[in-house]
C-alpha cells in the first residue's frame, strides 16, 4: 500500500480510480482527481505548500512533486503526463501536456495546454511555455510548434495508455 501521510493538519485527498503503487508517497496537502495514478518510487509531497491534480494526470516512476514553502505551490491540469524521473517544483502545468523521462520544472514556471517539456530539459524558473509548443534543454527552449502527430501520438497516447496500465494493477 501507498504510504499516505497527513501532515500538519493536511491529509491526501483522491478522486475515484485511482491507483497508487504501493512505494509511492503521498503527503500533506494534496488533492487528485479521478483515473489518476502514481507510480513506483514516486513522491508527491505537499508539505510546505498545496498540490493540486486534475483528471487523468499519470506521475510516473521517481518523479517527484513538490513546493516552495509558503510561496510557490504545484497545480497540474488534465491529461498531464510526468514521465519517469522527472521533477515538479512549485510551478502550474495546465491540460494536455507531456513533460519527459528527468526534466525538471521549476519554481513558477507555467507550462501552457498542449505542450511538451522533453527528455532531461530543464524548464527554468518563471518560464512560461506557451500553448502548442516542445520546449528541449538546458535552460529549454522553443524547438518545434506541436503537430497533430505529436498531440495525438505522444500527449494522447501517453495520458490514455496509463490509464490502461493502471487498470492491470487493480485485478
Amino acid at each position: 500500500m501507498a504510504l499516505i501521510k497527513s501532515l500538519n493538519g493536511f491529509t491526501p485527498q483522491f478522486g475515484e480510480r485511482c491507483f497508487l503503487a504501493e512505494n509511492s508517497t503521498i503527503v500533506g496537502d494534496v488533492i487528485m482527481g479521478n483515473d489518476c495514478s502514481v507510480w513506483f518510487s514516486a513522491v508527491v509531497r505537499g508539505d510546505v505548500h498545496y498540490i493540486r491534480i486534475g483528471n487523468n494526470v499519470n506521475i510516473q516512476d521517481g518523479a517527484i512533486i513538490h513546493c516552495t514553502y509558503k510561496k510557490s505551490p504545484v497545480n497540474i491540469g488534465n491529461f498531464v503526463s510526468i514521465a519517469h524521473n522527472a521533477i515538479i517544483h512549485g510551478c502550474t502545468i495546465h491540460d494536455n501536456v507531456l513533460i519527459g523521462m528527468g526534466a525538471i520544472v521549476m519554481d513558477d514556471a507555467v507550462i501552457e495546454s498542449n505542450s511538451i517539456i522533453a527528455a532531461g530539459a530543464l524548464v527554468s524558473k518563471n518560464t512560461i511555455v506557451k500553448s502548442g509548443t516542445v520546449y528541449a534543454g538546458v535552460p529549454a527552449k522553443k524547438i518545434k510548434d506541436i503537430d497533430s502527430r505529436l498531440m495525438e501520438g505522444e500527449i494522447q497516447r501517453i495520458a490514455k495508455s496509463y490509464s490502461m496500465y493502471a487498470g492491470w494493477y487493480e485485478k
